[in-house]
């Protein structure tokens, strides 16, 4: 019986030296690509920018890579909670905007600046096109310090290039009112309609997104 117990207790102590390896090992595992993860978690910055329809300018920034989300919407006015139909009178003070949320990983606010200005026109006062009054004038509202200079410096940049001056306004973000639903993401689901066709897409087009 001494022996029997002798190698018992000698297989038993072998079998739990040689756990202790297996346990170590899985106290040190961690999720994989954790670090990866966790350098990689840069936080969205967002923009406000209008350059008339928001259609428009809503349909090219969706395209850009380092884009997260853009929402149509309105901004600059006096009137609470307004509607498209009160934006469209030109008396509430607003403009159409879109909100862009971005990665500055990969694109930076300078760079959508100028996307900005090749996409629409800045020269024009209170008018895109055939869209005429206030609420489709060219603003950037800026929510930083930061911001803000940069808008400076693109607009004097601009302005040297272009032979009109650039009468983009630089102001402080005000409320940020989201557009109706129906004007969200207008382009993808109405792709025939017809300011679509003719104003949009040669707009996509010329800017190499379509």
């Amino acid at each position: 019986m001494t022996k029997i117990k002798y190698y018992f207790c000698l297989l038993t102590i072998i079998a739990f030296v040689g756990c202790l390896p297996q346990e170590e090992a899985l106290l040190k595992v961690k999720p994989k690509n954790s670090d990866e993860i966790a350098q990689n978690k840069t936080p969205m910055e967002i923009s406000i920018i209008g350059g008339g329809c928001f259609w428009c300018t809503e349909a090219v920034f969706e395209k850009i890579k380092g884009i997260r989300d853009v929402v149509s919407g309105y901004a600059g006015g006096e009137v609470l909670n307004p509607t498209y139909k009160q934006i469209c009178t030109g008396t509430t003070g607003h403009a159409e905007v879109i909100k862009i949320t971005f990665d500055p990983s990969i694109i930076s606010f300078s760079e959508i600046l100028n996307l900005f200005g090749e996409c629409h026109d800045p020269t024009t006062l209170n008018r895109q096109g055939a869209d005429v009054g206030t609420q489709y004038r060219s603003t950037i509202m800026y929510l930083s310090d930061e911001q803000k200079n940069l808008a400076i410096e693109w607009k004097n940049r601009l302005s040297q290039k272009l032979e009109d001056p650039v009468v983009t306004e630089i102001v402080a973000a005000p409320i940020f009112y989201p557009a109706e639903d129906y004007h969200q993401d207008y382009y993808k689901k109405n792709p025939n309609q017809g300011y679509c066709s003719f104003v949009i897409r040669p707009k996509l087009k010329k800017l190499n997104l379509e």
